[in-house]
């Protein structure tokens, strides 16, 4: 069952701005799941490809995540032109984050055996417990497993209800990628969110962890109907990712099959979860599908 997981976090002195990078997180992640199965933490630190989890960046409020020092610009996208607001996170941070800031950390699941195993975590997880970030210590204050209606991206949904809620008639498809979004073309990277791409990466995705397989031969009759994008980079002391943030907006065009539109937007639906493109078990390719009405 896909599920998208919100853990709060305190981290109990500043945290450097080093220990925010994709393969930090990715690491305290498998600490997490070390707690209750470290059969299952060494498995998925060894799965190749289309893993079963992705991770956001650590998410802050403006008004507090800095307090202990000067403001300094932060890497996030203002509103498109025309839109009300960015759904665009937070995906480095130029300085430490402030002792007992207030921290939210998305998990999110693909696979149901995965969940399953880990519900001991969730169920029996210390929260008096420390868990290490750099040189400092974090503590969970609580895990939002729940649809919340302020919090977006909390939400959960079996692969059979995600296909059968999934419109026949809907031929209007809108993503927001949120942080910066890369995909594989060959030996090479390409920051361009083609259709060929980003269906191609949810239905690899979609056909690994659920029994109803997907294949996307409906790509011809999708076509780019709005674009508001830009690339970004991140970067660390090990590499440089180039990707695209901002929103696309989609159409099935001319005689397309109901079934087909179904699946279009069941995979637009599925994004939520997997994410899209590169080095999202590392905080990238987090994707929204934007309802457009």
């Amino acid at each position: 069952m896909p599920h998208s997981l919100i853990l709060n976090l305190r981290p109990v002195a500043p945290i450097p701005s080093q220990f925010f990078t994709g393969r930090h997180l990715h690491a305290l992640f498998l600490n997490l799941v070390s707690a209750a199965d470290s059969d299952l933490s060494a498995y998925l630190h060894d799965q190749s490809n289309e893993k079963a989890f992705t991770l956001s960046p650590f998410q802050v409020s403006r008004k507090e995540a800095y307090k202990t020092s000067a403001p300094q610009p932060q890497k996030r996208v203002l509103p498109p032109a025309g839109r009300t607001s960015s759904h665009t996170l937070q995906w480095e941070h130029n300085q430490a984050i402030g002792e007992n800031t207030a921290i939210w950390w998305r998990i999110s699941l693909l696979d149901d055996g995965l969940f399953d195993r880990l519900t001991q975590l969730w169920q029996q997880l210390n929260f008096d417990r420390p868990w290490h970030l750099g040189p400092t210590d974090l503590y969970i204050t609580n895990i939002l497993s729940e649809p919340q209606s302020n919090q977006p991206w909390v939400n959960f949904c079996s692969y059979a209800e995600l296909f059968d809620r999934a419109s026949d008639t809907n031929r209007q498809i809108a993503f927001s990628f949120c942080t910066p979004t890369n995909f594989r073309q060959g030996v090479y990277d390409s920051a361009m969110p083609t259709r060929e791409s980003i269906f191609g990466s949810l239905a690899n995705r979609w056909n690994k962890y659920s029994n109803r397989a997907i294949e996307p031969t409906f790509i011809e009759a999708i076509f780019p109907s709005f674009f508001d994008i830009r690339t970004e980079v991140c970067t660390d002391s090990r590499s440089k990712f180039i990707g695209c943030v901002g929103e696309v907006s989609y159409r099935s065009m001319g005689d397309v099959d109901p079934v087909a539109i179904k699946q279009i937007n069941c995979l637009a639906d599925f994004a939520l979860y997997s994410g899209v493109g590169r080095k999202t078990p590392m905080g990238m390719g987090m994707t929204r599908r934007l309802h457009i009405f």
